[in-house]
């Protein structure tokens, strides 16, 4: 009897923002986490714009069942925008169906109809936790939650192991906020088509 081949699936991802932002970082954990725990292929390259502090920054994740050939990424399938000037320069490189993920009060996107798009508050969700500078860090756990590329504990993992100890128990309260957020997210989207479906039945 003849085998079914296992399905490819290959997820390329964008991570940008401006520097200081801890942009590279939530690419180098994301990877990590898909590679070291998850037991997947990845890649990480990573892009700075002509000022370290301020200008544009961008980490690109490609996440992988099957062996990565090309390790840059031209168009994502997940695009992560935490600046208006990153939204600007690479929504028009998604791919048709992709995913958008940003947060409002920093950007005014042109797709906030689309059904695959989401935002979460990041910085503000930071703040209220003590630290802004965790932004990246809900971030990364609204993005586990709504993708699914990478599993909750594989990130939540590699946040403990990643971040300075004395901030450990802050980073991982973020990545919980940021994912439980994600989860609520998805389940108002469900409830919401039951309800359209319901409707008009």
């Amino acid at each position: 009897m003849k085998q079914q081949a296992n399905t490819v699936s290959l997820n390329e991802i964008i991570i940008t923002g401006f520097g200081g932002q801890g942009i590279l970082l939530a690419g180098q954990i994301l990877g990590k986490a898909a590679s070291l725990i998850d037991q997947k292929e990845s890649t990480l390259t990573q892009s700075y714009g002509p000022e370290a502090r301020g200008g544009a920054c961008s980490a690109q994740v490609i996440i992988s069942n099957a062996t990565i050939h090309y390790p840059y990424v031209n168009h994502p399938d997940i695009l992560v925008c935490l600046s208006q000037e990153a939204y600007s320069k690479f929504h028009g490189l998604l791919k048709d169906g992709g995913t958008l993920i940003v947060d409002p009060d920093l950007i005014r996107p042109a797709e906030a109809g689309r059904a695959n798009f989401f935002s979460i508050p990041a910085t503000r969700m930071a703040e209220e936790l003590g630290n802004k500078m965790m932004a990246n860090v809900v971030m990364l756990g609204f993005f586990t939650a709504v993708t699914g590329v990478v599993s909750a504990n594989a990130v939540r993992n590699t946040v403990a192991d990643t971040v300075p100890q004395r901030t450990r128990d802050q980073n991982v309260a973020a990545f919980n906020k940021g994912f439980d957020y994600g989860l609520a997210t998805l389940k108002g989207r469900r409830k919401k088509a039951a309800e359209q479906k319901s409707a008009a039945s």
